[in-house]
């Protein structure tokens, strides 16, 4: 008897933890298949300032370091002291030039060499991280200094042979770049200030004409007689 009522007792538990096991394991997500593998949470990209959720490109805001950038970059540091040099030259023959002519010429390059690094190259600069010029080249601290030294006609023939002079060779690199560059600013302003060298070239041309001053078209002298 006692033996029947021990084996009713330990099936009786038997059945009770194998309805507990059932229980647990139906809690078990995804028992008796696989489990699925987790998949690592992905790194989240800063976003660029007014692009929300837009993941910047790799090197978006690197310096341009291709031939052609690091030409780019020549031009406008060039061309910024270039426009700063003819600024201090004309403000000299404003002062020196005893001829009206010379004077309202040199008043016209002042003017447009000084906007030109305003409103083109100074913007263009801060884009592409250039500081600005310490002062002119040593060219043209040189013919400063030069023409310091000089009055009168003699004044003025070296002073417009050397506009005629710089002129032509800043229209060819004005040129060149506007055909080179890739930078769609960049080539607008190339273009637009070959534009207004040209029309400077052609005013120093023809007061060189009125001062009898010899002057090089394209590597050949043209006489200046009027």
């Amino acid at each position: 008897m006692k033996t029947r009522n021990l084996r009713i007792r330990l099936i009786a538990c038997s059945a009770a933890a194998l309805v507990a096991s059932a229980t647990l394991f139906a809690q078990v997500p995804g028992s008796g298949s696989p489990m699925p593998q987790q998949q690592a949470p992905q790194p989240t990209q800063p976003s660029q300032p007014g692009q929300p959720g837009v993941t910047p490109q790799p090197g978006a805001t690197a310096p341009d370091t291709s031939a052609q950038g690091m030409a780019d970059h020549s031009f406008v540091s060039e061309a910024m002291q270039g426009n700063l040099g003819e600024v201090q030259l004309a403000q000299l023959a404003q002062q020196k030039s005893q001829s009206e002519d010379v004077k309202q010429f040199a008043q016209k390059i002042a003017s447009d060499h000084s906007q030109m690094n305003q409103k083109w190259f100074e913007p263009e600069a801060k884009q592409l991280d250039i500081g600005a010029p310490k002062g002119p080249s040593k060219k043209v601290k040189k013919l400063m200094s030069k023409l310091q030294g000089l009055t009168g006609a003699e004044f003025d023939k070296e002073y417009i042979t050397a506009m005629v002079k710089d002129h032509q060779d800043d229209l060819k690199k004005f040129k060149e770049e506007a055909e080179a560059t890739q930078d769609p600013n960049l080539k607008q302003v190339a273009q637009q200030g070959a534009g207004i060298i040209s029309q400077h070239l052609q005013l120093a041309e023809k007061v060189a004409q009125n001062h009898s001053i010899p002057v090089a078209n394209n590597g050949k002298e043209v006489s200046s007689a009027k």
